[in-house]
């Protein structure tokens, strides 16, 4: 871990505005991780919230019979590590080099507020309900026509990269990694997308894929 100014990864990954420089010292800096690095571990004590300036960050824990949870996945400008009062519920890790804006929770009240908090609560509150009407969803084509649909509206356009694995992917959408890889698969023989690499893809028949993922 290192504190320093990294460049994005990717193109198809922005970057958000920076925090000043003058706020390092007050609270408020950057670091820089690497891929798989963890950036908070499960049941820590919250102290911190991150803001991602380049990179993504998924948020995992493991239940008692070793199977693994992926609770979400955040990219540039989102807010994370408000998930436990009194731990984290989850361990956050860089899944590529990834930079983040670390704003300590006992920094001056100019440099954090209540507002600031209170958005992040409610983006996460949002967040963990898309993932759970996501999870309710009766079939494995609806689950991954939702994840696509949700990833292309994020870069706003119809052609996207996915910075996590299908592992990651299955993970989340509590699938086994052969149902993900199956269901891509078919997606491609009905020309509902293209994966022009194995990250990035672009949606061909848009009001299809909507079809199912609105199921």
């Amino acid at each position: 871990m290192q504190v320093q100014t990294l460049s994005p990864t990717s193109p198809a990954i922005p970057r958000a505005p920076a925090v000043p420089v003058r706020l390092r010292d007050r609270g408020v800096f950057t670091l820089t991780y690497s891929p798989g690095e963890p950036i908070y571990v499960e049941g820590d004590a919250p102290h911190s919230l991150y803001r991602i300036v380049c990179g993504a960050v998924r948020t995992v824990r493991h239940s008692i019979d070793g199977r693994r949870q992926i609770g979400g996945f955040y990219y540039p400008g989102d807010l994370f590590g408000l998930d436990g009062e009194e731990g984290h519920a989850y361990s956050a890790e860089a899944m590529c080099a990834t930079e983040v804006v670390v704003c300590r929770q006992k920094a001056p009240a100019e440099e954090r507020s209540d507002r600031t908090d209170y958005c992040a609560a409610i983006a996460e509150l949002s967040r963990t309900q898309h993932h759970l009407s996501l999870l309710g969803r009766r079939s494995a084509s609806d689950k991954v026509a939702s994840f696509l649909v949700d990833m292309a509206r994020r870069d706003g356009s119809d052609v996207a990269s996915l910075p996590m694995s299908r592992q990651d992917m299955a993970d989340y959408l509590g699938l086994a990694i052969e149902t993900v890889s199956r269901v891509l698969g078919q997606f491609q023989i009905q020309g509902l997308v293209v994966f022009v690499s194995c990250r990035d893809f672009q949606i061909v028949r848009g009001a299809a894929l909507n079809r199912l993922a609105a199921s």
